[in-house]
Formats: C-alpha cells, structure tokens, sequence
C-alpha cells in the first residue's frame, strides 16, 4: 500500500456538489435561505451555479439528465461531487486502472467533457483540474450574471469541510476501500455509537491532502435506525448530510436563524452544565452555546484548547440535511457529540413514531 501520506491523484480539495430534484425550482430556496447566491448559468443548459465563500453548489435541473434521473430515483438530493486534483487526466486513467466504474455525462456542443467516475450510490465523483479563477470549468461553461460578487459573503460559510455517507449495513468496508485503494484516503476515527434503542458505526476516512474528509455510517446489528430509516427514504446509499465551514459559527447561526433555516434542537440542560467538566477550561461562552444549540467538543489538555463547535440543520432536501462547524484547532468530528446527537435523532424518530420502544 502507497505511503499514508502520499497523493497519488493530486487531490486537493472539494470542487462542487451537484444537486437536484423531481421538482425544478425546490432547491433554489433552500440555498438562498442558506446564503447562497445565484453566480451563473450554463450556457446551454438548465443548470445553475450558487455560491457561497468558496463553496460551489450546482443545481442541475436539465430534463433526462443523468442528475436528473438520479433525482427521479432519490428525491431532493446531492447527486454527485466533485473533487480538484492537478492532472484531471492521470487522476482520471488511474482510477481506471485501480477498478472504477467510468461514468459518460452527455455534453453539448463546445462544452467541457468532465471526467467522471461511480461514486456512492452510483453517483458520478467527477475529476476536475480547472479551478484556477478565470480558467475554471465555471468560465468555461457558465455565463456569469452581470455585476455579480462572484464570492459573496452570505451568511459567512466558507469550505466544504466533510460530506457524510449512509451505507448499507456491511457495505462500510467496501467503501472505505474504494476511497483507500482510488484515492489513498486513511481512517482517521472509528465511531460504535449505541443509543438506547439502535445504534451506528462510522469509518471517517481523510484524503491525503486533508482537505477532503468522507465519513461512513452504517447500521448496527440492533437495526431499524435512523441509517435504515435514511436508506428507506432516499431509496438506497447517499450523501447524507454535508458540513461546512465558517469563522464565527454563533454569528453565521443567527443569520441562519434569521432566514429561516431550521436547526436542530439543542440537547437538554444537562449537556451543557457538564461542558466545564468534560473540557475544562475551554473559554466558550456556555450561555451564547446553549441559547443557540451549539454543540462543543475537543480537547483541554495541557490548558491548550483545540475545539469544535458544531450544529446540525433539520431535513432540507428529503432525508439529507446541512451541518454548520467552525474548528478552533481540533480536526475531529465532534466525537464527544456523536451520542449526544444520535440519541437527539432517535428521540426524534420515537415522537414522529418511526421507532418503536415498545
């Protein structure tokens, strides 16, 4: 196996996630509740770019599209992404090589050809190498609108930090080696989250760049869970919820807030008067965190400390939903949170009576 910290296909980062829906004209006001600006237009197609900081979010509403029959199979969905890599082309035959599935997205005339190949739920993972501002594949394809911020601010959302998968049960290790053996991505943390009805496990696996994280759920042995309650509803494996990255999550979660963007519900009074002993001395506010639902995690030692703050959207587009973070030096996913949060969507399920207790 090639060195853990090598790169053999250059990836460096996220490039887009595309999106669509059964229903055109759905997604837009999820993302404009979220801060995101429409940027561009394709020039031939029904497909539009909205952005926010650095984050490209395509919505692809072309008829008989492979998004489109995608969407008609999943609902609302995020039907493919796409990682930056330096040589498109080697990125591209190397995969090939290794065992991935090619995907051919019809392309009209004048129109860059993307490579892409199967990813999670057959979904394309495309290989894009243009990204540099004024040759990117968006200057390429799109027409901006005039006058346009081309990096608006919105609600202060910066990166895509990590997009969370929900597989099948004893499909985890398939995918966790698909992401190994294509792309050299590592495990990095290793969750067995037991609630007190079901339960998950979750391989978070990182790109050798460190930019590109790709957690893996599966359903526990207990069953009948929010994963299979995902599975159900999504009609198969996919991108269950997407994280992204800002520098003032109280602030962005008021603008959030503000719009109209439903978030979920702070955990009871307990979490939150056990901060101080679970990380002592973290120097949060505990009152700004609990008014809004934040959560907290990280580590304290040695009086140095290296946090996450984190908070989850409800259900946006079907089953999948948004998580909110800002990273103060620590690089997990909110592991001290994982039951905390899993044990708030199961009493979730049991009040809309999807679980039963009895």
């Amino acid at each position: 196996m090639a060195d853990l910290f090598d790169n053999p296909m250059g990836l460096m980062g996220f490039e887009f996630v595309e999106f669509a829906s059964p229903t055109p004209g759905t997604l837009e006001p999820i993302f404009e509740m979220m801060g995101f600006s429409l940027v561009a237009r394709h020039r031939s197609k029904n497909v539009l770019l909205y952005r926010q900081g650095e984050i490209n979010f395509i919505i692809n509403n072309e008829p008989k599209s492979f998004a489109g029959y995608f969407a008609a199979e999943h609902g609302p969905s995020a039907c493919g992404m796409a990682f930056r890599v330096r040589d498109s082309h080697q990125a591209y035959a190397r995969a090939l090589e290794l065992g991935a599935q090619p995907i051919d997205i019809p392309t009209g005339p004048m129109e860059l050809r993307l490579p892409a190949i199967k990813g999670i739920g057959g979904a394309p993972l495309y290989l894009i190498d243009r990204f540099e501002e004024g040759k990117s594949i968006y200057d390429i394809d799109f027409e901006f609108l005039p006058g346009v911020d081309r990096h608006p601010v919105g609600h202060g959302l910066q990166l895509i930090d990590h997009l969370t998968h929900n597989v099948y049960r004893g499909r985890m290790a398939f995918w966790a080696a698909f992401y190994e053996r294509l792309f050299n991505f590592r495990e990095i943390r290793y969750f067995d989250i037991q609630g007190e009805y079901t339960g998950l496990t979750s391989k978070a696996m990182t790109a050798p760049d460190g930019k590109i994280r790709i957690p893996l759920n599966e359903e526990s042995k207990k069953g009948s869970g929010q994963i299979e309650e995902f599975l159900m509803q999504f009609n198969g494996e996919g991108i269950q919820h997407i994280a992204m990255l800002c520098d003032d999550l109280p602030a962005t979660i008021d603008k959030l807030a503000m719009a109209g963007v439903p978030l979920m519900t702070a955990p009871n009074d307990a979490y939150y008067e056990m901060l101080d002993e679970r990380l002592p001395g973290h120097g949060e506010t505990v009152a700004e965190l609990q008014t809004r639902g934040i959560l907290l995690d990280g580590s304290t030692a040695n009086g140095k400390p290296r946090l996450l703050l984190q908070i989850f959207s409800a259900t946006l587009l079907g089953p999948v939903f948004f998580e909110f973070i800002q990273r103060k030096g620590d690089d997990g996913f909110g592991e001290g949170n994982f039951k905390a949060l899993f044990e708030s969507i199961e009493r979730d399920q049991v009040r809309r009576g999807v679980l039963q207790t009895s």
